[in-house]
């Protein structure tokens, strides 16, 4: 069996302990952090976030194990800046015309390019890269593995506020992003070569200089043998991430899985892709997403088990099945927009809402 080694990135707000807001780190966390962490953590083009990112990891496990040093790394460094750091999608009050933006050559042709949609674009995601064997066969899986992103996606909500407001949305990151071209469900490749068709188009009619400017909610990396899964908020606890990671791993094992015994997974259109990823922005956990070969709306509880007997086959092959069971837990406490909304309905307070998220990217580490 293919190994399917895994690679997570994670964004992070760094918060005023005093005020709550995002507080500008002035680079010095990401060049304190470079002394141990080296390339495993950079900063953004918003100086009030900081990535960090692990090593390539050969199972869920070892990707735990990262995921938890890279965290533990960057609260001790943001403490000693007096700063904490939030694992949320957005941040519950900050307004993104306040925010200081990261001097940077590539950051500011960005800005140039896209003016306030990239000064707005204040938003904070988990990347996870799962490697494969080869271009052509991620492509095939892909388009695949597009029809399961908003099940995937709702399990990460954790954005419901934006700018002071409770905007309705269990994830409004992604309506923030989408004012980005190249975002979203991408289309249905037919080959590696397609896909390099399309890239290399646009790199000649200068959209693009190059192909990690192509935003989509999962792409094959233009440079890496890996599918990233981009759709999902950052979620609060470290065991969030590592569930969602071990999802996305299972997924496209068994996807290729499928395809080694000369077996496919019917793709569907975007169109009908996008209508699930509406719900799951909206409502999260609690949407009803359209099963769409059956033609008719399904509780998402009801889905999400289905994915998991979907899965059940190589979980063990992959030695995640603990990983994944942690997706009951998520059902059972809602996701993390769930939680901050409970804590805004006890409290009325979006200053209690940053300390509870505070609270909660610390659990774990």
């Amino acid at each position: 069996m293919a190994t399917f080694t895994l690679g997570i990135e994670e964004e992070f707000q760094t918060i005023d302990p005093v005020t709550r807001n995002l507080r500008s780190h002035m680079s010095k966390l990401v060049e304190d952090g470079k002394i141990t962490l080296k390339e495993r953590v950079k900063a953004e083009m918003h100086q009030a976030v900081v990535e960090v990112g692990t090593n390539i990891c050969h199972n869920i496990q070892e990707a735990r194990e990262e995921v938890t040093y890279l965290r533990r790394m960057i609260l001790d460094l943001a403490e000693k800046q007096d700063l904490q750091v939030a694992a949320a999608g957005t941040h519950p009050f900050a307004d993104w015309v306040d925010q200081l933006i990261t001097p940077d050559p590539r950051y500011d042709e960005i800005i140039d390019e896209m003016r306030d949609v990239a000064r707005g674009n204040l938003i904070f995601g988990l990347h996870v890269h799962v490697g494969i064997e080869s271009r052509n066969e991620g492509i095939q899986i892909m388009n695949a593995v597009r029809y399961f992103l908003p099940h995937i996606y709702a399990l990460s909500t954790n954005s419901p506020f934006w700018c002071g407001r409770n905007t309705g949305f269990k994830s409004y990151r992604s309506k923030v992003f989408d004012k980005f071209p190249r975002t979203g469900i991408p289309d249905f490749f037919s080959s590696a070569a397609e896909y390099d068709e399309y890239v290399a188009l646009l790199v000649k009619t200068n959209c693009i200089d190059n192909g990690k400017k192509i935003w989509w909610d999962i792409r094959v990396h233009p440079f890496f043998n890996t599918i990233e899964f981009r759709m999902c908020d950052v979620p609060m606890r470290t065991d969030e991430t590592i569930c969602l990671a071990a999802i996305m791993q299972a997924l496209v094992a068994k996807i290729h899985k499928l395809h080694s015994q000369n077996l496919s997974f019917r793709p569907y259109r975007r169109m009908l892709i996008n209508e699930n990823k509406w719900r799951a922005a909206r409502y999260g956990i609690s949407s009803k997403l359209i099963d769409f070969g059956k033609q008719q709306e399904v509780e998402y509880k009801i889905l999400i088990h289905e994915l998991l007997e979907f899965i059940d086959d190589v979980v063990d092959e992959l030695g995640s099945r603990m990983e994944i069971e942690y997706i009951h837990q998520i059902l059972e406490m809602g996701t993390g927009a769930d939680r901050q909304l409970a804590v805004f309905e006890e409290t009325g307070s979006l200053n209690a809402v940053v300390d509870y998220i505070v609270s909660e990217t610390k659990i774990g580490i």
